[in-house]
């Protein structure tokens, strides 16, 4: 991790950094005059100007060779002001894993609100994530082995990724919740983190996908997201039941160690094992996250569609 000079931490603790622009003031503390549409703060505007410069200095020159320094010139600010938006490189793709979540959740929302095929919801928020992803795909595949490295803050399993993972979890929570497909009630709570795991596999497949335009990843979107669809619906038959309980076991028990994840709900103690110390998460929202989230009370995604997709107690019982 490339942090900040020990000359430019003390001086941004002496000040003289630039610091974010109080609301509705203007360059000498001043009320800013009205004048057509509403701009964001100019700590808002620098933040991305560094945001963006970083990302085109990673595309041309590659994510190691690039220094802070570096983009604070490109930028036209000081190397103070880049270290105060952003303390490392690291914190440079956080903003970026941030932006794509944040662009996601927006392209999604077509199929989300038009759509109520399973498979069909699958594919589009695939696609949808292919299609905004694009410019970077040179980008992605240069930082890909620091992101690679489980004990990386830039890999997507870290704590530091929780806000951008998160909030691509609730997009396929609301890829379920608002499906006409039934599925058993007991992997409602694992059934989007899967489906991110599923979309995790794309983005690996993606990363080394030299074919134009991504072509390949897209016809892997296309083809997985009717089997996955199948794979779910079937899990509400009685006779892939005991089936469908083990694996919500496995994903209890294995889930959040393997993949770095708190799993929904209190993991199960084994007898004569000590309570192992809890991993305090760091206060972090998604882009757009709002205090106590929207879900219900099982930690599923409100729907304008049917109150529940999942089988009533019983139902499917003679299917099979």
């Amino acid at each position: 991790m490339e942090a900040a000079p020990k000359s430019v931490r003390e001086d941004a603790a002496a000040g003289s950094c630039e610091p974010p622009a109080a609301p509705g003031a203007g360059k000498r503390g001043g009320p800013e005059k009205a004048s057509g549409p509403a701009r964001r703060p100019r700590s808002e505007q620098t933040r991305a100007l560094i945001l963006e410069t970083a990302l085109r200095l990673f595309r041309e020159r590659g994510y190691d060779r690039t220094t802070m320094r570096a983009i604070a010139q490109e930028a036209g600010v000081s190397v103070g002001n880049a270290y105060y938006y952003f303390g490392s490189k690291e914190h440079l793709i956080q903003g970026f894993y941030d932006r794509i979540a944040e662009q996601h959740q927006a392209a999604a929302e077509a199929v989300l609100d038009g759509e109520r095929d399973l498979a069909a919801r699958i594919r589009g928020v695939l696609l949808a994530w292919l299609d905004i992803a694009e410019p970077y795909h040179e980008f992605a595949a240069q930082f890909f082995k620091n992101a690679a490295d489980p004990d990386s803050p830039l890999s997507p399993f870290s704590a530091e990724s929780e806000g951008p993972r998160e909030a691509a979890i609730e997009v396929h929570r609301r890829v379920l919740a608002g499906a006409d497909t039934a599925y058993d009630p007991e992997l409602a709570e694992q059934l989007p983190r899967l489906l991110w795991l599923q979309q995790m596999g794309l983005v690996l497949f993606w990363v080394y996908d030299r074919s134009e335009g991504s072509a390949n990843s897209r016809r892997l979107a296309e083809r997985v997201a009717p089997i996955v669809a199948r794979a779910i619906s079937l899990t509400r038959f009685r006779l892939l039941r005991p089936l469908v309980r083990e694996t919500h076991e496995l994903l209890s028990d294995f889930m959040p160690t393997a993949a770095g994840m708190a799993a929904n709900g209190p993991q199960r103690e084994e007898p004569g094992k000590p309570e192992k110390p809890g991993r305090r998460k760091p206060g972090r929202k998604a882009a757009g996250a709002k205090e106590g989230g929207s879900g219900t009370a099982d930690g599923r995604a409100a729907s304008s569609g049917p109150a529940s997709n999942t089988p009533a107690p019983g139902e499917g019982e003679g299917e099979g």
